[in-house]
């Protein structure tokens, strides 16, 4: 009987045959398998069910719990559409980039030695972004529906390569490969290294290096885009985010930690295209196994739909041909360092060590050398038909992300030196071996004599192959990559009327900062103009910060709705999870909730949509955790307030060693467009968010904040007069807060955030020793620091002489300075070598401990009385003050000091 009429016959039974059939065939099932069980055991059965998945995975089925497939392509040849493209002409395009990044890489390097570059990485992905490219990434001018592109950091010089055939950059550009600060041709522009929108604002979106930035960050713009479109901030579009990401990559925690999110959130507008070289930059990746399969079964674990690309169309003639699967056994055998070989070493090492069996021998008995060097390099990252296919299926995939697992040749094409060799990645020249072997692969149609010039090749710009490439992009909204800046400024943000409530203080009640900063935010997002635009984030630290009503107010985002009744349903508090949420609640992952910040603050430009991220964190887990995250993010121009929660190192209670956060404000003065502040009272707190709204909102610079605020509570008094120029203090870094009205010798104590409380009761406890000190709130020595900078350059190397701001507001003042953060004691003595008298900083270096602020302080030697002490200690050393008072004070305080100094202990 035929198939068709076994078909037929199966349809025609009613309900309760087809019911006994499958009893009858579950019953023969079952005997088969416990007649090999108890005849040949458990491996046998392993075996034939292995052998089963095989069969059916060459019918083109994948049985949905399965975490491994056989190392085939997911797409068989039989199901390929119709390339719509013209293969020939794509090909050609494809080799003039791989010549002329090996060209810029390698004139770079000819000029200045160990200028760096990488050639290697893009030979081996071109072909898929070619594909991609001609075929897929739609560009601006699809509106609402184009997509974000994450290129793969070390692939740079090839997207310069194409921009150039597109006539977006010269060869004078191409020139300054890696030259930004003294290009060697002045008519061009300098090219980063990597992709970087600080330094190329116009093309550049997304900064991919270091390793491991692009994915997750990939991750979180899609998942917010979704979230966009929930809330009706954007409407909803086709619109795609592809993250183009090495094997090697996944070495990086950032790279796998958010997988599960993007599979739980059911994100089938994220593409991941694995560029599966199989090598890093020492060796392979996986030597001893296989990466993509490796890679497969943890895409798979993590809901993804996995498609892989690992053989070429030269391969699907002896597929086709192994019925009984002596290839496809042989293909499970095969380990990443044995396939490297086939590609350094040619068809002669494939011959001999991989057909090893006379049932693979037999497969390749008609084939020539030239066919069997083919098979070493015919992989399925580098076929378009391969490519299109897998490209086509992921855009076309609901219901889940995709990954694509492109098996690629690192160095393909590169000549001997290069390719598939473990020095790949660290080739930046090539030799004029290598270039005449490289020119004739490619064909590229440069004379011998040229060739010790390294020249470029461009066709024309009215030739077949430059007028296609410009055709495709037209087709697909334009050129990729591009950044444009959507919004420019203008949002109306709330001015001072609004803040006003917070700058009469506490009104009596003792607060914390924390929770000052969560009374301005509920009442921020109750603004008619911004309200909507406000994007909380927090990682699981809503409650510890105070933000429990805020959950109910506007509810968590989440896209699936709330399914469940909350067990708090009915109090004031109520867990909220909503489609329309405004709140992104990313559990324990400060680095996902930093890359949340990263896609709210870049809205602005992506999408035109100034939403205004707030990101509330634990601080001593926030810089030093995702200080490359935050890098990333100031790179890419994002806009947006950080909280560092329960901040400073004594004022959190009990927590110990690794919660007290000594350090985040060292650590912010590296980034250059971070403005941080230690706001001790919620006027201050106020006054920078204004600020910060009207900067980066109604201004529209690039800017973003970090702002400290503690749980300490206090009473918070009202901002001093005169208030114009205390707002002004505020900041800039530093402001008078209270001013002695006693006779005597005097002081000037500096304090910051819940400290400045410290460096009040130090000026009280002066006064048993008729000392009279003026109280100063620093409310940020990254900012005074900053400035003291910018002047001391501007007396060096312009001839200008004005005073840093910290000079000129202590300049009218007398007495010796002591300075005092519940930070290191670096932070104090940024400002010390521009003040022309004695200084004493006290600080909290050392590891935490865990007890009460009173006795935490006393540890660091940051209480009232270390303030009062140092400062009595200066006044002896000017002689203003006989030396006996050190004992009577220490006394009089209850000090008992040891040799050892906090940090040693």
């Amino acid at each position: 009987m035929r198939a068709e009429e076994l078909i037929q016959a199966r349809r025609s039974l009613s309900p309760e045959e087809a019911a006994l059939l499958e009893r009858i065939e579950n019953q023969e099932w079952r005997e088969s398998l416990e007649y090999v069980l108890k005849t040949a055991g458990p491996e046998r059965v392993e075996a034939l069910l292995n052998h089963l998945d095989e069969y059916l995975y060459l019918q083109g089925f994948v049985l949905r719990n399965r975490l491994s497939t056989p190392y085939l392509n997911t797409i068989p040849k039989e199901k390929e559409p119709p390339y719509p493209g013209d293969l020939e002409l794509e090909e050609r395009i494809a080799n003039i980039l791989r010549w002329n990044v090996a060209a810029m890489v390698t004139r770079a390097n000819k000029k200045v030695d160990g200028i760096g570059g990488h050639v290697s990485t893009y030979a081996s992905i071109a072909e898929v972004y070619e594909v991609a490219l001609n075929h897929f990434l739609r560009g601006e001018g699809a509106g609402l529906d184009r997509d974000l592109a994450f290129f793969q950091g070390h692939s740079s010089p090839g997207i310069y390569a194409r921009a150039f055939l597109e006539g977006r950059l010269s060869e004078a550009d191409l020139e300054n490969f890696r030259r930004e600060v003294r290009p060697v041709r002045p008519e061009g522009r300098g090219l980063s290294s990597y992709p970087h929108p600080w330094l190329m604002p116009d093309f550049w979106e997304f900064p991919t290096v270091s390793m491991g930035l692009g994915p997750i960050q990939a991750i979180y713009q899609a998942r917010f885009m979704r979230y966009l479109e929930d809330r009706g901030l954007k409407p909803k579009s086709s619109a795609k985010v592809w993250a183009f990401l090495g094997d090697g990559e996944h070495d990086e925690p950032e790279t796998v930690g958010a997988l599960h999110l993007a599979a739980r959130e059911n994100l089938d507008n994220l593409i991941f295209v694995v560029n599966c070289n199989l090598q890093r930059l020492d060796g392979p990746v996986r030597g001893n196994s296989k990466i993509i399969q490796e890679l497969e079964r943890l895409y798979r674990g993590a809901g993804w739909n996995v498609i892989k690309v690992v053989w070429g169309s030269a391969w699907d003639r002896l597929i086709a041909k192994d019925k009984e699967g002596h290839l496809l056994r042989r293909f499970e055998a095969l380990v990443d360092g044995e396939s490297q070989r086939y590609a350094a070493f040619g068809g002669k090492e494939l011959k001999e060590r991989f057909f090893n069996t006379p049932e693979l021998k037999a497969l390749i008995r008609d084939l020539t050398d030239e066919e069997l060097d083919e098979l070493t390099r015919s992989r399925g990252g580098h076929d378009p038909l391969k490519l299109f296919a897998a490209f086509k299926a992921a855009v076309e995939h609901t219901g889940s992300p995709t990954v694509i697992l492109a098996r690629t040749i690192k160095g393909y094409g590169m000549g001997p030196t290069a390719m598939s060799k473990n020095v790949a990645h660290q080739v930046k020249k090539l030799s004029l071996e290598d270039l005449r072997e490289v020119r004739d692969f490619l064909k590229i149609p440069i004379p011998d004599e040229r060739l010790p010039e390294i020249p470029y090749y461009h066709p024309g710009p009215d030739s077949e192959e430059v007028r296609y490439l410009l055709k495709r992009r037209e087709a697909l909204g334009g050129p990729i990559p591009k950044r444009t800046v959507r919004f420019k400024g203008g949002l109306n943000v709330p001015k001072e009327e609004f803040f006003q409530e917070f700058y009469e203080g506490s009104g009596g009640r003792e607060i914390s900062t924390t929770m000052a900063f969560v009374r301005i935010l509920t009442k921020l997002l109750r603004h008619k103009e911004i309200g909507k635009l406000l994007v909380p984030i927090v990682p699981d630290e809503a409650r510890t910060f105070g933000m429990e009503a805020l959950i109910a107010q506007v509810g968590i985002y989440s896209p699936q709705g709330q399914l469940y009744i909350p067990v708090d349903e009915g109090t004031l508090t109520a867990y909220k999870e909503s489609k329309q949420g405004q709140i992104l609640e990313e559990g324990i992952t400060e680095a996902g909730a930093m890359a949340d910040f990263i896609a709210v603050g870049t809205a602005y430009a992506h999408w035109g949509v100034p939403t205004i991220p707030f990101f509330i964190l634990y601080s001593m887990f926030g810089l030093q955790r995702v200080g490359d995250l935050v890098w990333a993010a100031a790179d890419q121009r994002t806009r947006g307030f950080i909280l560092g929660a329960t901040a400073g190192r004594t004022t959190l209670m009990g927590e110990g060693l690794q919660h007290q956060d000594g350090q985040s404000h060292v650590y912010a003065l590296a980034v250059p467009n971070l403005l941080a502040y230690d706001p001790a009272y919620a006027y201050e707190l106020a006054v920078i968010l204004e600020d910060g709204l009207r900067r980066m909102y109604e201004v529209g610079e690039d800017v973003f904040y970090y702002i400290t605020v503690a749980n300490e509570n206090y009473l918070h008094p009202p901002m001093p007069d005169p208030r114009a120029e205390v707002k002004e203090g505020i900041l800039r870094g530093l402001y008078l807060f209270q001013k002695a009205e006693e006779k005597g010798p005097k002081v000037q104590l500096l304090g910051s955030g819940p400290l400045l409380n410290e460096a009040v009761k130090a000026a009280e406890l002066l006064k048993e020793f008729q000392v009279a000190a003026d109280v100063w709130s620093v409310t940020s020595y990254k900012a005074l620091y900053l400035d003291a900078l910018e002047a001391e350059r501007e007396k060096r190397l312009l001839g200008r002489d004005r005073l840093p701001f910290v000079v000129e507001k202590l300049s009218s003042t007398e007495g010796p300075i002591v300075a005092v953060s519940d930070y290191l004691k670096a932070l104090p003595n940024l400002i010390r070598g521009y003040l022309d008298r004695p200084f004493a900083s006290l600080g909290t270096d050392g590891f935490g401990r865990s007890d009460t602020r009173e006795a935490l302080r006393g540890f660091f030697e940051v209480d009232a009385r270390h303030i009062a002490l140092a400062a009595l200690g200066l006044l002896v050393e000017e002689g203003k003050l006989k030396g006996e008072v050190l004992d009577r004070a220490k006394a009089a305080w209850g000090l008992d000091l040891s040799e050892v100094p906090p940090w040693k202990r």
